[in-house]
């Protein structure tokens, strides 16, 4: 199986799933380097990493431009909808995209995707439906152990 695109949630898979949030907002999010070189490494090798996210977040569009992920998709409520117009745009089949999240939002593209992971700490409805659990919790080196998966194929 050749992966193409990698799309992934952010809160729970890309983060540990907390969210700071101050007077003024959002403040603070933790990401995990491992991840983002593992991200890096995919990109390197031809990859499309991809974020869809329910959320709004300039905290996310800065870790994205760190990392040089162009396919940044916010605020998103349908992410099925917003995962077939990126296969659409890529001409990409199913079996050539990823997808990795962590709840219940995630279901339909962990679903379609012909490949699908979660978080060793994903709610067990999604953990019992995805080709592969990750040991790594969301936030902690999850996405890298799925793309090691992936790029070692």
């Amino acid at each position: 199986m050749k992966i193409r695109l990698l799309a992934m949630d952010v809160d729970g898979t890309l983060t540990d799933g907390r969210i700071y949030i101050g007077p003024d907002g959002e403040v603070m999010k933790a990401f995990d380097v491992k991840d983002g070189y593992g991200i890096v490494r995919f990109r390197a090798a031809g990859g499309i990493p991809a974020i869809i996210t329910g959320r709004q977040s300039r905290i996310v569009e800065a870790r994205c431009r760190e990392l040089g992920i162009t396919e940044l998709h916010q605020g998103v409520a349908d992410k099925l909808e917003c995962l077939l117009a990126l296969a659409e745009k890529h001409h990409l089949e199913r079996e050539e995209i990823a997808y990795i999240g962590d709840d219940l939002n995630d279901m339909s593209c962990l679903e379609y995707a012909g490949l699908s992971a979660c978080p060793g700490d994903a709610i067990e409805t999604v953990r019992g439906s995805c080709t592969y659990v990750c040991t790594n919790p969301g936030g902690r080196g999850a996405v890298r152990e799925f793309l090691d998966r992936i790029l070692d194929s």
